[in-house]
């Protein structure tokens, strides 16, 4: 098995926003390219100690040559350096001292990875004391966070474009409006008055929409005329807010130019859809100094789209256009569009970035960059007026102050950003979209003619979790083993009997129901997973596996060779036999083996569920199922129940994940070694708020990952 490393590394080149003209954004303007350089994969340590070691302080120098160096040579370098043999492109030979491996930081990440997830030695080999693998893993994971803790460098939040989501929340909230900009199919969970925050407690029964599955409910009040913009694709393993996949090409920032524009001409954008039209289009009072009115409108609108200060040259030359074009002519209002339109389509109001540091050298972003990145991370939007005026006193940055934001930001309605785009996205559930179960094999799981089918009341159920233990502030482990889940009225039939009673395509009343089998609560073994993680004719434990691993344990495996068959479906010659024997021949070649170790054992366990998610003993053909395994190679079950306590049992394990995701989404790029120690911080302090997940995210935002930058001047790079 060769241990798929799961950070890639994003650089960013290019010059200052600040260079650009606000009021020139031509397509021609330079952008900055994202480029991706992909990370080799690392071994799987082989570790069997040669000797004990002792309960005393050990030098790190000593460490590495009295036991780390000779256990890879007797251990590990017949596959990673000796006569040639380097898998994963890791030569252990190569290691001389302890300063060649803290200077491959994501080689030492993966020692203490596969060390405390006990993945090797492989389980042919023979396997660690516990005690002689904790000191080794303790020894690793302080030299680790030394290295980290002392480095004058950081994993680098990269520059990019505001995605079509965030665009048209900062639209919104920068103009007040009362209206939608275009549709999204991103807001999955449509909120009709059910969305509180404010209270700390989700009601009871609840009315709610699907959009992407429902189409013909989406009828909500919207600007006319505005153009439509593509949707953004979302990172392999990842979040649609990722700066490696947000570059702006001169057609897209064309689109842009074109967006903004019909935005401010359209119809319907007027002093009953605007709320800030009286003070910021509506013409002054005649008697008035109409220059010092407008650069004051524009001083503080600048402010709030360009996430601080515009500066005096910016803020001239915008006013000195309005005042041209009064001069021109055009009226008080339709020159202030023109100034607004420009300031929408500036290039620093669509990309998300940081000033340059000071130095070649890790540093603490200013106020208005923690502004920005905390609004974009709990909003997806530009901050509002609270956070920029806590900015311009320079006090956001106060723990104190920081942490009564982030109680206030999670107790706005705004909040449902949040709600809209992690959860549904962490949990994959777009790929229910494309879910179609066999007609024939499952007739009930389809009602209207065949036009609708069960997953639009099915996507719902875990997405409503996850509200719900945000708002209420419940531990992060019932998104493993809820005792509570919300059900529509066909919901609830079809977990009893498999049928679809009263279903309907649109709007539906959805009721918080106790969940006393405990095969049922979480996100993890509901109906739409289940679904999902299938294909039309049977379950794919495969499939499955994956998934736990990636969303779950946020450890995605790798790709499988292209040259691996599919497994024959229907055949005569296998219909006798089990899925767990048909994947035999996959776990037999030497290239799947590794793989299927770590994913087949997560995705037999859901094995008792059926293709859309209906309980099952036994399979088509009456072979009864086997679902037991060993997660971790230490923890067995032989129940669905059994694997989420095993689950439960690593608590730390599952919320570092978590932890991992969060991070990601808040920065736009994926975590790697710079963070360890913050997710190791955050996960101590997470067993002593109870888990719960407010605290969870207010310890993201407290983080050194969240409040670092590394930015170096262009010259330094």
């Amino acid at each position: 098995m060769i241990f798929n490393h799961r950070y890639p590394s994003s650089i960013s080149t290019g010059r200052p926003l600040e260079q650009f003209s606000a009021l020139s954004a031509v397509p021609a303007f330079g952008v900055f390219m994202i480029l991706r350089q992909p990370i080799s994969k690392l071994l799987a340590l082989c570790l069997v100690l040669a000797m004990p070691m002792s309960g005393m302080a050990v030098d790190h120098d000593t460490f590495f040559t009295d036991t780390l160096q000779p256990t890879f040579k007797e251990s590990c370098t017949e596959c990673h350096g000796r006569n040639g043999e380097v898998e994963g492109d890791v030569n252990l030979l190569n290691l001389k001292n302890v300063g060649d491996l803290t200077g491959d930081l994501e080689l030492l990440e993966n020692l203490v990875d596969v060390l405390g997830a006990e993945e090797m030695p492989p389980e042919d080999e023979p396997q660690l004391d516990a005690k002689h693998r904790q000191q080794l893993l303790a020894q690793l994971q302080k030299l680790l966070h030394e290295v980290v803790s002392k480095q004058k460098s950081a994993a680098q939040a990269p520059i990019r474009r505001m995605n079509r989501f965030q665009y048209s929340n900062a639209v919104r909230d920068l103009f007040d409006l009362k209206v939608a900009i275009f549709p999204l199919p991103e807001r999955v969970v449509r909120d009709y008055g059910y969305f509180k925050p404010e209270t700390g407690k989700m009601p009871d029964v609840i009315r709610a929409g699907n959009r992407p599955l429902g189409k013909s409910q989406m009828n909500e009040k919207r600007l006319a005329d505005v153009l439509a913009f593509p949707q953004d694709l979302r990172a392999e393993h990842g979040f649609d807010n990722q700066g490696d996949h947000l570059s702006l090409s001169p057609l897209l920032m064309e689109s842009f130019i074109e967006l903004s524009r019909s935005v401010i001409d359209s119809p319907t954008f007027t002093d009953r859809t605007c709320g800030i039209w009286q003070q910021f289009f509506a013409p002054p009072a005649p008697s008035g100094d109409t220059r010092l009115a407008v650069q004051t409108r524009l001083e503080s609108f600048l402010t709030r789209a360009f996430r601080r200060p515009p500066g005096t040259e910016t803020l001239q030359r915008f006013t000195n256009h309005v005042m041209g074009l009064i001069a021109a002519g055009s009226s008080f209002t339709n020159s202030m569009k023109s100034a607004a339109a420009a300031a929408i389509a500036s290039p620093r109001f669509l990309y998300l970035y940081d000033r340059a540091s000071s130095a070649d050298k890790a540093e603490t972003v200013d106020d208005y960059e923690l502004a920005s990145r905390l609004s974009f991370f709990l909003w997806g939007s530009i901050p509002d007026q609270p956070l920029l005026d806590l900015a311009a006193a320079g006090k956001l940055k106060d723990p104190t102050v920081l942490a009564g934001q982030v109680d206030r930001m999670m107790t706005d309605r705004k909040l449902k950003r949040f709600c809209d785009s992690f959860p549904s996205q962490w949990l994959q559930m777009d790929r229910i979209i494309s879910v179609k179960p066999d007609p024939k094999q499952h007739p009930d799981f389809y009602f209207s003619g065949g036009q609708y089918n069960a997953s639009m009341h099915m996507m719902l159920e875990p997405l409503l979790v996850f509200e719900t233990i945000l708002i209420e502030d419940r531990s992060i482990l019932e998104l493993i083993d809820a005792p509570f889940s919300y059900r529509s009225e066909a919901l609830v039939s079809w977990y009893a009997d498999g049928k679809l009673n009263k279903a309907r395509p649109a709007v539906n009343t959805y009721t918080r129901v106790a969940i006393t089998d405990r095969r049922q609560g979480g996100v993890m073994t509901n109906a739409a997973v289940m679904t999902m993680t299938s294909g039309p004719k049977r379950t794919h434990p495969i499939t499955r596996g994956a998934w736990l691993a990636t969303v779950i344990f946020n450890d995605p495996p790798p790709p499988p060779p292209a040259d691996v068959p599919p497994l024959p479906e229907d055949k005569k010659d296998t219909s006798h036999l089990t899925i767990r024997e048909r994947l035999a021949a996959h776990r037999e070649r030497a290239d799947c083996a590794g793989c299927h170790e770590q994913i087949d054992p997560l995705g037999f366990a859901l094995e008792n569920y059926g293709p859309t998610g209906l309980w099952r003993t036994v399979y088509d053909n009456n072979r009864e199922i086997d679902m037991s395994g060993k997660l971790f190679r230490q923890h067995k079950f032989a129940s669905v129940v059994e694997f989420k306590d095993a689950i439960l049992q690593n608590k730390n394990r599952f919320t570092r994940a978590l932890v991992g995701h969060l991070l990601a989404f808040a920065l736009a790029r994926e975590i790697d070694a710079t963070d360890a120690v913050a997710l190791d911080r955050i996960v101590e302090q997470a067993t002593v708020d109870d888990y719960r997940l407010k605290g969870l995210i207010k310890q993201v935002v407290l983080s050194e990952s969240f409040q670092r930058k590394y930015n170096p001047p262009e010259d330094d790079r």
